[in-house]
């Protein structure tokens, strides 16, 4: 797509191209140093996140220019309910020019074409002008999630954990069942887009994960419920380095029965078995058991996000 530029404005906005690569994992990596998230923006990270199943990034990424890529818009379809979950940043010599009033129009236009019936965005507390400028734009904050932290030389019971009968790592072939499990323990949950075998099997196989980092656990020989951990960042030091529960489920029939809190000390060990200390995660506010759980354990609150919705396309919102 050619780049489209706005009245006598320098700047202009198209379509990400693979030639854009190097400079779009320079703006990520630059992004990342001036306002870290833990999020790993390495070149091969940034490759494989392009390459993801149900993704088009010369379709669903936008790139804001002047002489150089200085913004971008990332637009994440989730269609199995409904939505597009959207990601921006703009450097901040740029901001304040109405910039990311632009990137949005497009992201939403992007959304439409693509049947959406809703836009998501995630915003952190502190990001006050970001929610001003979405509020202007028709959002409005219909979830809060929490970031938590917890430090795992201070929780007990790792060791009985790490050798828990009942917990074994994810085997070889075994990417359908694990899918099949996801999607039984967050079915109905806000804002979770069910799962493919196809995008289970990329994230396994990605460069950021190993099935080490996944733990089921059993009942005689039923796979109930599953934790599944990572790296906030690759970069940077052990000693710095956090470790993240990614995702933690267990199916209904189970809940309510400690198998939750097996599932995170079996998963605060294996992060432990890696060198690190700290182990974040993120729990929608609304699950009062979830968050019980993780609080009883030791994790405590670093921040607030919010969700915010926009409506399109049709009268009903995401699950």
């Amino acid at each position: 797509m050619q780049a489209n530029a706005f009245g006598n404005s320098p700047y202009s906005i198209r379509n990400f191209q693979p030639s854009d690569f190097d400079k779009y994992a320079l703006l990520l990596a630059e992004a990342e140093k001036l306002e870290p998230t833990g999020r790993c923006a390495s070149p091969l990270v940034v490759a494989n996140q392009l390459e993801r199943p149900n993704y088009f990034p010369e379709q669903d990424l936008f790139i804001l220019l002047i002489d150089n890529i200085v913004g971008y818009i990332d637009v994440k379809p989730e269609l199995g309910i409904g939505r597009v979950v959207l990601d921006c940043w703009v450097h901040p010599e740029h901001r304040r020019k109405g910039l990311a009033t632009k990137l949005l129009s497009y992201a939403t236009d992007r959304a439409n074409k693509l049947g959406a019936t809703v836009v998501h965005a995630n915003i952190g507390e502190d990001n006050t002008v970001a929610m001003k400028v979405l509020h202007g734009l028709g959002f409005s904050p219909v979830r809060r999630y929490l970031e938590l932290e917890v430090d795992i030389t201070r929780v007990g019971g790792l060791d009985k954990a790490e050798s828990d009968p009942d917990c074994r790592h994810l085997q070889p072939g075994e990417e359908a069942k694990l899918t099949q499990l996801q999607n039984c323990a967050f079915a109905g949950s806000w804002g979770y887009n069910p799962n493919t075998v196809e995008e289970i099997t990329f994230r396994i196989h990605s460069n950021t994960f190993s099935r080490d980092d996944i733990i089921l656990i059993y009942k005689k020989d039923k796979a109930i419920g599953y934790c599944w951990t990572g790296i906030s960042c690759e970069e940077g030091k052990p000693s710095i380095r956090k470790g993240r529960i990614l995702m933690l489920g267990v199916i209904p029939d189970y809940r309510l029965k400690g198998i939750g809190e097996k599932l995170v000390l079996a998963g605060l060990a294996r992060l432990r078995s890696k060198g690190l200390q700290f182990t974040e995660l993120t729990v929608d506010s609304e699950n009062k058991a979830a968050c019980t759980l993780y609080r009883s354990i030791g994790f405590e609150v670093q921040v607030n996000t919010f969700w915010y919705q926009k409506v399109i396309n049709q009268e009903t919102g995401a699950r």
